[in-house]
């Protein structure tokens, strides 16, 4: 059942309320709830002559102060009586039915309990993520025959650049029948380049294979 009060910024009003808390910690129970919020809000500060409403009242400051550590200037209100103000429209007297809804103290739903975890979560990988790691490859480049000009085989593959690669020494190294192949060290982080992407759609692709009948992977060793 609802609980009405007159005006609580009269002595009337006030005398009422103190009637209705005595023997209670809270208006609707023992843990403050909305309903304290409202009357909170309606009520003009009591003094020593209505000892249950300044005892409510101190308890339920003692609660809202903490959670508002802005520094107040201080506001003053005129009487609500001076002013005749026209009735809401439907749509605000809806959002203020909304705004009675809202919960200041009720407990985190479970998909906000959720989302904090995952937010906690995340800022414990983001600090203890570690460097990527990286490698060092050998890879073994063959021209198609003797005719390849193994000067513009070697430009082209070190024509290819991107984030965490880095080509190395190489040299040519005899294959048999006036063939050389070129052998060619690269490092590469980890987390950036993929050594068989890099092969696969760069190294034996056009332009390249023009020059590149194959590669192949001789050493792979983490730095």
């Amino acid at each position: 059942m609802a609980i009405s009060f007159s005006d609580l910024r009269t002595e009337a009003g006030l005398k009422a309320l103190e009637g209705f808390l005595s023997g209670k910690t809270y208006i609707s129970g023992d843990q403050i709830s909305k309903d304290d919020v409202k009357v909170f809000a309606a009520v003009a500060k009591p003094g020593d002559g209505f000892p249950n409403v300044f005892r409510w009242y101190e308890s339920v400051y003692g609660i809202l102060a903490p959670r508002f550590p802005g520094k107040a200037l201080g506001v003053k209100v005129g009487s609500q009586a001076a002013v005749s103000a026209p009735a809401p429209p439907a749509e605000a007297s809806k959002a203020s039915d909304d705004d009675d809804d809202l919960d200041l103290f009720g407990d985190e739903t479970e998909e906000e309990k959720k989302a904090a975890e995952e937010r906690e979560a995340a800022v414990k990988a983001s600090s203890k993520k570690k460097e990527s790691g990286k490698s060092s490859v050998l890879l073994d480049i063959k021209p198609w025959d003797d005719e390849t000009d193994m000067k513009k085989l070697e430009e082209a593959v070190r024509s290819l650049e991107m984030p965490g690669l880095l080509w190395g020494a190489s040299k040519l190294v005899p294959v048999g029948y006036g063939i050389k192949k070129l052998q060619i060290m690269m490092t590469i982080v980890d987390d950036l380049v993929s050594v068989d992407s890099l092969i696969e759609e760069e190294l034996t692709v056009e332009p390249r294979n023009e020059y590149i009948q194959s590669c192949d992977i001789v050493a792979f060793n983490k730095i």
